[in-house]
């Protein structure tokens, strides 16, 4: 079966990344008909727009999406952070983050830590609604800006929707059912952000009730912050809201070795884009210094939503080989070995 895939390397080391990515893939006998495109700073800077028409093209056009990594920069007048627009344009609502430790990563805060984030992606403090001024007219709405009132206010606003919360969760749910996940845990802030998390928190517990097999628990986002880093390995499925879980999962990402083994598939109804999370280094461009794993990890995850699962273990299972040797392994690693040097040492694995 073909495929047809759009691929965006981005900026900076989102190039190197790629390549790697790309170097891997062409070891693995599939039939892929690349749409090469771009998006990011790169096209902020000809363009004056992140995603400019001939990306959108590509993309409606392909089956899913492969990135690498982007840089943006705030203050800018107009600027629109490419992947936010993307999620936002094809509803990519679960960003779904694996945190596993792999044998032989000697930054691994424990060696037993297999869990799975599902972060709500197009929603909350993501929404892109923002006031700065504030309009004077608006002051008036609620009781509780009164006290701002001849201040220069900015606002944004956390805006969820009940579709929005109860498709999360129930992604997240249907992800530990597939997979023989044994909990669910639905990270908020119900006590103090009572309306909005207040309503992810009653979804939560209504979805929760049509999966008797899987334990539910509750945990408010800094008791959670707390126990990720005291008892990680009790916790197989977090789902969370938009802001939370970009926090969450990115500390998380830390007791496994680092932002270069952390993945993430931004999933919707009829299309996917899989990233590594980390950012796009624009110091180490060029150099194929930095370390290749999330971008295939996010290439596994990409495996899978195709479903070409027998290959995706087959990478994940390369993956381990070589960072279980510990004969290849980039700088963050104690090492001195390229980006592609590990490519190719994921590509013979397979082989």
């Amino acid at each position: 079966m073909g495929y047809k895939i759009c691929r965006i390397p981005g900026d900076g080391i989102g190039h190197d990344v790629m390549e790697a990515a790309s170097l891997v893939l062409e070891q693995m006998d599939l039939d892929i008909e690349w749409n090469d495109t771009e998006a990011g700073w790169c096209c902020w800077e000809k363009y004056q727009n992140t995603v400019p028409e001939h990306t959108w093209k590509a993309l409606e056009s392909s089956q899913c999406c492969l990135f690498g990594a982007i840089t943006s920069k705030p203050g800018i007048k107009g600027f629109k952070s490419a992947i936010l627009q993307i999620r936002q344009r094809f509803d990519l609502y679960a960003n779904v983050r694996p945190v596993k430790a792999f044998a032989g990563v000697p930054l691994n805060y424990r060696d037993d830590i297999d869990l799975v984030i599902f972060r709500e992606n197009t929603e909350g403090l993501y929404s892109g609604v923002e006031f700065h001024p504030y309009p004077e007219n608006l002051f008036d709405i609620h009781p509780g800006l009164e006290r701002f009132k001849g201040k220069d206010v900015a606002v944004s606003i956390r805006v969820f929707t009940r579709e929005g919360c109860n498709r999360i969760v129930r992604k997240a749910f249907e992800y530990a059912k597939e997979y023989g996940r044994k909990s669910v845990t639905a990270v908020h802030k119900a006590n103090v952000i009572r309306l909005t998390c207040g309503m992810f928190l009653e979804e939560a517990r209504k979805v929760a009730k049509e999966y008797p097999g899987i334990d539910f628990w509750e945990a408010n986002v800094d008791a959670m912050a707390m126990w990720l880093i005291k008892n990680p390995q009790n916790y197989d499925v977090l789902v969370t809201t938009n802001m939370f879980g970009d926090i969450i999962s990115d500390q998380a990402a830390q007791l496994v070795g680092g932002l270069g083994f952390a993945s993430s598939a931004n999933i919707g109804e009829a299309f996917a884009l899989f990233e590594p999370t980390h950012g796009s280094a624009p110091k180490y461009a060029g150099q194929y210094k930095v370390n290749p794993i999330a971008m295939l990890l996010a290439t596994k995850l990409m495996l899978e939503w195709l479903g070409e699962k027998e290959k995706a273990r087959s990478l994940e299972n390369g993956i381990a080989r070589v960072l279980k040797e510990g004969k290849v392994k980039t700088y963050d690693l104690g090492g001195k070995s390229s980006t592609l040097d590990v490519a190719r040492a994921v590509a013979d694995s397979l082989a």
